[in-house]
């Protein structure tokens, strides 16, 4: 059976299907040695190139997938290299045999909290498409005035430069004088959505923290800058919830790095050992 090309290659692990799609519009894929375009699909059997490098493109059923959360600190950048040589979220994640991690959605360098991150490329997409409507929670310490009024505002809907927006749940989790605690749930995923919302009504943001994304929450017991790896049936939930075939999971991971197994002590040495190995790498020029 034939697939779509970029289908194929997000599935191997070469980014998300846009990313794959902006490679073919590029010239950078070919099949049997020709330039691909867009809307082409790959035979079973025929060779597929990213950037003149062969791609295994094993069938889904083939291709494991694996999903881990990562607790991200202040400071990182959802990108795999930075310009500025910022620590990236890509920095502390294992180091995978084949294929490479593609995160589902972004939080922005002063955004701390729940990262979810996948080997399956389709499974990331659809995760990521604004017609599933996957809800994401935040907790949120705001400064400034919040009455009953504007809560009720930011219930109903607010405009911002890119369209209506508004909160579909919004909890008090207490606070005194005007620095106070909310829980806040979104079903999109627009850019800084959550702190243009309560910016429409004047008040500022000082700090923002994902805790839950679908049923997926952050555990308590993993610290800033651990992963954990999710469990069969997280990732299935995450793949029923988008309408994809449930997988069994292949064990590549020491299960002591398993969600039910997470202990706060071990993960905080791990994370210094990946710092110390970071340090010592060479400067990027």
């Amino acid at each position: 059976m034939s697939e779509k090309i970029q289908k194929v290659l997000a599935r191997a692990g070469k980014g998300s299907r846009r990313e794959m799609e902006r490679a073919i519009e590029e010239g950078r894929v070919s099949i049997n040695g020709k330039v691909a375009g867009i809307g082409e699909r790959v035979e079973e059997g025929q060779e597929l190139r990213l950037d003149g490098h062969i791609v295994n493109t094993k069938s889904a059923w083939e291709t494991p997938c694996r999903v881990i959360i990562y607790n991200k600190p202040l400071g990182e950048v959802c990108t795999r290299s930075d310009p500025e040589n910022r620590k990236t979220v890509f920095d502390r994640l294992p180091i995978l045999k084949q294929g490479r991690w593609i995160a589902v959605g972004r939080l922005d360098i002063n955004t701390t909290g729940l990262l979810i991150f996948t080997t399956d490329g389709e499974l990331a997409n659809r995760l990521m498409h604004p017609s599933n409507q996957v809800e994401r929670e935040y907790a949120v310490r705001v400064f400034g005035e919040v009455s009953e009024e504007t809560v009720h505002k930011l219930r109903s809907g607010v405009q911002l430069e890119d369209g209506p927006a508004k909160f579909n749940k919004i909890n008090f989790q207490g606070g005194e004088g005007i620095n106070r605690w909310f829980h806040v749930t979104i079903s999109e995923g627009r850019n800084r959505e959550v702190r243009r919302i309560w910016e429409s009504q004047e008040v500022q943001v000082s700090r923002l923290s994902r805790i839950r994304y679908g049923d997926i929450s952050l555990p308590r017991t993993l610290p800033m800058g651990g992963w954990a790896e999710l469990e069969v049936k997280e990732v299935n939930y995450l793949r029923k919830m988008v309408d994809m075939r449930p997988i069994e999971m292949k064990k590549e991971v020491s299960r002591n790095n398993k969600v039910k197994n997470l202990k706060a002590n071990r993960i905080r040495k791990a994370i210094r050992k990946t710092e110390l190995r970071q340090r010592q790498k060479p400067t990027r020029k």
